[in-house]
């Protein structure tokens, strides 16, 4: 580096080819993820990245970037889906757990033996 002006433009230029690398990885995910075009549309797309990469990327988010934007969306939410439904699955208590907490509760005079029944139908429902 023979000033700061070469390393400004060395910096910029990484930055620019980076997020081109970004956009064009998403571009690709997005295309092999999209179940609705053909396999030769999907050959004739990766053909014009690799010989014509920016206009055709630039074109791709144009034309398919609503698209793009629903594929992403559907798939974090059946991601987020797929999470709540395990964290559920793993935070939830047995109901015979549950019985025996409030049994333990009863038995220390935490709770009344009404408390311990409403709990127990609780756990039971």
């Amino acid at each position: 580096m023979d000033s700061f002006w070469d390393f400004l433009w060395l910096t910029i230029s990484v930055f620019f080819f980076m997020a081109y690398l970004m956009v064009l990885f998403n571009i690709i995910a997005d295309l092999f993820s999209d179940h609705e075009a053909s396999g030769w549309v999907k050959a004739v797309w990766v053909f014009f990245l690799i010989f014509v990469p920016a206009l055709t990327a630039l074109i791709y988010l144009i034309a398919r970037g609503g698209g793009m934007a629903r594929r992403q969306r559907a798939r974090y939410d059946a991601a987020r889906a797929q999470s709540d439904a395990y964290i559920r699955e793993v935070a939830s208590s047995s109901p015979a757990d549950q019985i025996s907490s409030a049994k333990s509760l009863l038995d220390s005079g935490a709770i009344s033996q009404q408390e311990y029944e409403q709990l127990k139908a609780k756990a039971l429902a």
